[in-house]
This record gives structure tokens, C-alpha cells and sequence, in this order.
């Protein structure tokens, strides 16, 4: 596919996936103030959104929306694209992203850019990035090193909706994704102040997990 046209699917797809966080985070506020009902109706609608998505642009850009999955990707294929390529996927996704998070807020009637409010700078969330990030890029990385990569919508979006629970966090594993919601004084934003460390949570998970790829993908030796 041409450049322009996978840059596309990566802004729009990112874009999506943001209004689908936003979106359904500011819904489930509005309907209940239970929040672990909203933190359900959050990941559910994350999960199902996210595995369409996957699917649908995954044969034109392959579906990254993440930049630190474009780098990974990017390191593990011996750099063969560009870095050219490389930063218009990562300009396509945070742009994407912060359109994402006003879409969200315009279909709510919200402010279209309040930053967020939400702090989450404590140590034990940055190692919730880590730790989801980490398992984000082992399983995107083993599953092509293992030719499954057909399983992809179902895998990423299941592992996804899973890391919302088990990770203080609640899984952002992304760095574009986590600009975006910045924009959002909602459910699902996190407050400017706090972005750079969930960043660099993130780049040091995806680091990890490529580690671990290495450790546990190892190609098979031909036969002498």
C-alpha cells in the first residue's frame, strides 16, 4: 500500500479507537456512578472497537496505532522502513489521537479541549505501563514470529480488555493514545503533567518486550 494511504489508516484508525475510549468512558459516567461498572462498559466497548479495528485497517497499515508497536516493529524487521516512514506513522497516530479525543467530547457536548485533571503519576501506575506495554509487544512480536498474526483482532483486543484489570493503570500501553486523552477532562483522561511518565513507562515496557521476544521466539537452527 502506499504511504499516504497507510498513514491514513493509521490516523483514522488511531482517531477511532480514541473516540471509542473517550466516548464510552464519558457514556458509562453519564449512566451509572458505579465505577466498576465503568470501568466494564469502558473495556468492554474498548475490546469490541478495538478488534474491529484491527481488522478492518489491519491489511493496509497493519492496524499499529501505537507508536512504540510501529518502533518495535521497526527494530525487530531489521529497520527495513524508513525512518521517513517510521515518523509519519508516529505523526499519523498522535495526530489521529488528539482528533480522536475531540470528536469524543463534541458527541458529548462536551468543552472540545479541557485538559484533564486526572493525576496519575504514582510509581505503582508507571509500573502498570511497563508491565502492560511489555505484554502488549511480546504478544504482537510471538505472534508474528509464529506466522499467527491472523489471530491479531482477537488477541490484542483480548489481551487489552484483560490489562484494564489487572493493571493499576488500566492499560494505555500507548503513547499516542495516552497524548490524546490528555485533551479530555473525562472518565478516561489523564492530566498533561502526568503524560511523560506514562510515555516513558511505555518506551521502557516496549523495550522489555522485545527482550523477552528474543528470549523466548528463537528462531529454529536449520538442520546441517
Amino acid at each position: 500500500m502506499p504511504l499516504r494511504a497507510r498513514a491514513a489508516a493509521e490516523f483514522l484508525g488511531t482517531a477511532l479507537l480514541v473516540a471509542i475510549v473517550i466516548g464510552s468512558g464519558i457514556q458509562a459516567a453519564e449512566l451509572t456512578t458505579d465505577i466498576g461498572v465503568q470501568l466494564l462498559a469502558n473495556s468492554l466497548a474498548t475490546v469490541f472497537g478495538l478488534g474491529v479495528l484491527i481488522l478492518l485497517f489491519g491489511p493496509v497499515s497493519g492496524a499499529h496505532f501505537n507508536p512504540v508497536v510501529t518502533l518495535a516493529e521497526w527494530w525487530t524487521a531489521g529497520r527495513g522502513a524508513s525512518v521517513g516512514e517510521v515518523a509519519v506513522y508516529v505523526s499519523a497516530q498522535i495526530a489521529g489521537a488528539i482528533t480522536g479525543a475531540v470528536l469524543a467530547d463534541a458527541m458529548f457536548g462536551e468543552p472540545l479541549v479541557r485538559w484533564s485533571t486526572r493525576d496519575r503519576s504514582s510509581g505503582h501506575l508507571l509500573l502498570g505501563e511497563v508491565v502492560a506495554t511489555a505484554g502488549l509487544i511480546l504478544l504482537i512480536r510471538g505472534l508474528t514470529r509464529t506466522d499467527s498474526l491472523r489471530h491479531a483482532p482477537a488477541a490484542v483486543a483480548s489481551y487489552i480488555g484483560a490489562a484494564y484489570w489487572f493493571t493499576s493503570s488500566t492499560s494505555f500501553a500507548n503513547p499516542a493514545v495516552t497524548i490524546g486523552r490528555a485533551f479530555s477532562d473525562t472518565f478516561a483522561g489523564i492530566a498533561p503533567g502526568s503524560v511523560p511518565g506514562f510515555v516513558g513507562a511505555q518506551l521502557v515496557g516496549g523495550v522489555i518486550g522485545l527482550a523477552l521476544v528474543a528470549l523466548i521466539f528463537v528462531p529454529e537452527r536449520p538442520a546441517e
